[in-house]
């Protein structure tokens, strides 16, 4: 068996030497990408909001919302600056298959599709983002929370996608005990990245990015205020972001990790370690790009 590469430590000498994409100084917001996130429910309609809002301090130029129908118009109003699509739910809250046709002509328009966020029912989500997959051919795809469960499906995509899993959420696609994962999860996101053409960030107090041609990245974060509701969205949101502007795959996942640790640290040196809400971490990213940048 081929030896793997070194686990690289995401640090701020390594983002320096990674820098974004940075955007022209006449550039249109076009030109900045354009993001598709599909997420929210009747029980957590604030996934989508945390997770857009993310996205749009990360960088996207333009985002666009598909959410559960009741949920539409308030979120259209509460922020004017995304487009928002309605889309039918089933019986159990979960997107409806008709929906697809809402968003069909989007799909290879846009730059980057977030799918996962606060959705409900697993069988619905598995099956709306399985259409998703098979239609997006331009667009990079970023699965989070049950749309990762599309991998009990597919086993193996075509094209590598990143998924961001928990350790619970890694144990449940394995069939493994969390605790399992737990002991070993530099082992399980390579294995997984391998096993599945992904790139696989796999959350935890230390993240391991991995991909599909063996490679490596860590981080490790001790700030217990980011265990908190909604905050995987945000990173999502995050991580959708920089893939919009222009990112890769696996670049979007390192930054992404570091950015909301960053978040997270600020917030508890300002508010106390706990206690501060995931809705605020997004506010604190641009200034944190600003600053490892330099």
């Amino acid at each position: 068996m081929a030896t793997l590469p070194p686990t690289i430590e995401i640090d701020a000498h390594l983002l320096r030497e990674w820098p974004l994409p940075e955007p022209g100084a006449a550039v249109a917001k076009e030109e900045r990408g354009s993001l598709l996130v599909i997420a929210g429910s009747r029980e957590t309609p604030g996934a989508a909001s945390l997770a857009g809002v993310a996205a749009l301090r990360a960088g996207a130029g333009k985002l666009t919302v598909a959410t559960v129908a009741p949920m539409a118009a308030g979120f259209a109003l509460a922020h004017p600056e995304a487009r928002v699509i309605a889309l039918p739910e089933n019986e159990a809250g979960g997107l409806a298959p008709e929906g697809l046709t809402k968003i069909e002509l989007l799909l290879n328009q846009v730059d980057a599709v977030l799918i996962g966020p606060g959705l409900v029912d697993s069988t619905a989500t598995r099956a709306f983002t399985r259409r998703i997959v098979k239609r997006t051919t331009r667009a990079a795809i970023v699965l989070d929370a049950l749309a990762m469960d599309l991998i009990i499906d597919v086993r193996r995509f075509e094209r590598p996608l990143l998924l961001t899993p928990h350790v619970a959420e890694m144990a449940r696609l394995l069939g493994l005990p969390p605790e399992q994962i737990g002991a070993d999860p530099e082992r399980y996101a390579r294995e997984a990245a391998l096993r599945w053409n992904a790139v696989v960030a796999l959350k935890g107090a230390s993240t391991f990015v991995a991909t599909p041609d063996g490679g490596c990245w860590c981080h490790a974060s001790t700030h217990v205020g980011l265990a908190t509701s909604g905050s995987g969205d945000a990173l999502a949101g995050i991580v959708a972001g920089l893939v919009t502007r222009g990112a890769t795959l696996v670049q979007a996942a390192a930054w992404g990790v570091a950015l909301h640790s960053r978040a997270g640290r600020a917030l508890a040196e300002r508010i106390g370690p706990i206690g501060y809400l995931a809705s605020e971490l997004a506010v604190e990213v641009p200034r944190l790009m600003q600053r490892l940048a330099q």
